[in-house]
């Protein structure tokens, strides 16, 4: 792969982790947040969902979540296995943030797929996703503590890589702006996990 196609790719795949993928977390974890009012506030937060037409709700998925997620992914994962990391030779911060970040990554690909699959596909196979299935799935303690590690990795991959957006695109170029952009990405992160881990609890 070529330098500038290589930096073409991976702008496009650090935009993507923002722009859709990032505000459709955000929406999601706020979605299920819901959960925390009882089963009938969920399932009605959710039902309006089924007030979109079908055809039109897939084209929205695929174009705007499923087709970015898995190009964020997959070319997270190549670049997660390309990357050098200096832990043990810098062991800064920054560079305990770089390590995190592609090991979520690659947790993610896996915990994404599988949480696809065990809601959108049983959908489309006829179940119903509601507060029952959810409560059915994590009322085994391994997968709520799968879920709870998920959700983290999520909110972590985020707020870290929102840091690493504004560094690359050239906003924050001074290391004062770059201390404060890790100052507020840290409180996005307790403050997005804090929704994402009281939702998921609430159906516990």
């Amino acid at each position: 792969m070529s330098k500038n196609r290589e930096f073409y790719w991976r702008r496009l795949h650090s935009l993507l982790g923002i722009i859709p993928v990032g505000l459709f977390l955000v929406f999601h974890l706020s979605l299920n947040f819901t959960a925390t009012g009882g089963e009938e506030a969920y399932n009605n937060a959710t039902g309006v969902m089924d007030l979109v037409p079908h055809s039109l709700l897939l084209i929205v998925e695929w174009i705007v979540i499923y087709i970015p997620i898995l190009f964020h992914g997959l070319y997270g994962v190549y670049i997660a296995f390309t990357a050098t990391n200096n832990v043990k030779r810098f062991g800064t911060f920054r560079n305990w943030m770089f390590a995190l970040q592609r090991f979520t990554g690659v947790f993610l690909v896996i915990f994404i797929a599988w949480h696809i699959f065990q809601t959108r596909i049983q959908k489309a196979l006829g179940a119903e996703v509601e507060f029952s299935m959810m409560e059915e799935i994590v009322r085994n303690p391994w997968m709520l503590a799968f879920y709870i590690v998920g959700i983290l990795s999520a909110t972590f991959h985020l707020s870290n890589g929102i840091w690493s957006f504004l560094v690359s695109w050239g906003i924050t170029q001074s290391p004062k702006s770059q201390k404060i952009a890790s100052y507020v990405t840290m409180v996005f992160f307790v403050l997005l996990s804090i929704v994402g881990v009281a939702a998921i609890l609430a159906f516990v």
